[in-house]
């Protein structure tokens, strides 16, 4: 069965980078679109970044269009978001999800239908 284990999250001070990592198990990584959705203290899930199965279509949020970028390895079945010039609202638990079998599964957070289990970013001067 896929799974998906997120880590790289912590705390740091505004302006500041972190690069999360998605991890994958299971055999279908290469054939699955991937996102990263976030979820702040009393907000609802957010989309975060999107990218096709064979990383040629990126979509961003606009919150965070020119300071995130999120890549692929597929060999290493694995996922990245690199975040720069983090903000106080960044702050959130960001989730790695995966959809086998489509090339891109969009924005909305119901395409998705494998998750990890989250990691913290904690984004405090």
């Amino acid at each position: 069965q896929d799974q998906l284990v997120e880590s790289g999250g912590g705390l740091v001070q505004p302006g500041d980078s972190l690069r999360l990592s998605c991890v994958a198990s299971g055999r279908t990584f290469s054939a699955s679109a991937m996102a990263w959705f976030r979820r702040a203290p009393g907000k609802e899930r957010e989309f975060v970044a999107g990218i096709s199965k064979n990383g040629d279509t990126t979509d961003y949020a606009d919150s965070v269009k020119g300071r995130f970028t999120l890549s692929r390895n597929n060999d290493k079945n694995t996922l990245f978001l690199q975040m720069n010039s983090l903000k106080l609202d960044d702050t959130a638990i960001y989730y790695c999800a995966a959809r086998p079998a489509v090339k891109y599964a969009g924005r909305w957070a119901e395409n998705y239908n494998i998750w990890g289990q989250g990691t913290q970013v904690t984004v405090s001067s």
